[in-house]
């Protein structure tokens, strides 16, 4: 069998494609790789606008007056732990409400649906949120941190629409072997859900480490705020040098989050269309 030759049209279509995606990544990159270069030159050269993509006066200044404030190990200590905990929780929450809101069988299923998407759209606001998480004893406190944002509606109607698409066939032969519905649930659906839970790690994940508003309400001691506060406060008290500061904060911000994204970059592929067209 001989190999099929492409038409003139088919290899001009695809060298506009690999000019295009070289284009598009210039775009992407390049102010990743300005912000980085200006955190490590010479403010007056940024100023100047004499650094365009490489450094220039190369100094490791604005870095060195972020992590000399002993807060910023502190706050990330603290991001960890709430990223980590947060993600948890969100799982916990999120994709086992998306199963059983998926399931035909659940008594009241579009009533529940109803009664959950209700909060997307209206809220008591932030002033009794604030009376209320200082009522039951929350103010103040890590907790608070973790589960003020424990459940999302957005995405349990993704995961929902995820499980409503799979085989209903599977349950059916989980069931006729024994399985409970808890069985059904982790022994059967989870292992065949990893694009949809390597997805909702991600964004629960990237949420969670950029989460700053929270703390800025409901957090009183310095040693509880996390990275995103710590990093504003010195921002803030650094006016003078603010330009300087501003680059180094969003690399020490932002590097964790570009590191870690690799990891899961395989299961973004497999579920970034997840609950966009039900199979």
């Amino acid at each position: 069998m001989t190999a099929t030759r492409d038409s003139a049209s088919d290899r001009h279509f695809r060298s506009f494609c690999y000019v295009f995606i070289t284009i598009l990544l210039l775009f992407v990159m390049y102010p990743l790789l300005y912000v980085f270069s200006a955190s490590v030159s010479d403010p007056a050269m940024v100023a100047s606008g004499k650094v365009i993509l490489l450094p220039k006066g190369f100094t490791l200044e604005g870095y060195r007056r972020v992590f000399q404030d002993k807060n910023i190990l502190t706050g990330y200590a603290n991001t960890i732990f709430y990223t980590v905990v947060g993600t948890l929780i969100n799982l916990i929450t999120t994709v086992p409400a998306g199963y059983a809101l998926a399931r035909r069988t659940l008594p009241g299923r579009r009533l529940l649906t109803v009664y959950f998407m209700i909060p997307m759209y209206f809220s008591g606001g932030l002033i009794p949120t604030f009376l209320l998480v200082n009522q039951i004893g929350l103010y103040n406190t890590r907790a608070i941190m973790v589960l003020i944002y424990a459940f999302n509606m957005y995405y349990c109607i993704i995961c929902r629409t995820f499980f409503d698409s799979m085989p209903k066939e599977m349950e059916e032969a989980a069931i006729i072997d024994g399985c409970t519905p808890f069985q059904t649930f982790f022994r059967v659906i989870l292992p065949l859900s990893k694009a949809l839970i390597g997805v909702m790690v991600l964004f629960f994940a990237v949420e969670q480490w950029n989460t700053y508003f929270a703390a800025m309400i409901y957090l009183r001691d310095q040693d509880k705020y996390p990275l995103q506060l710590v990093l504003r406060k010195i921002l803030v008290l650094e006016q003078t040098s603010a330009e300087m500061l501003s680059n180094a904060i969003i690399v020490v911000s932002s590097l964790p989050v570009l590191i870690i994204y690799p990891f899961v970059q395989k299961y973004f592929e497999q579920g970034v269309m997840i609950g966009s067209v039900k199979g």
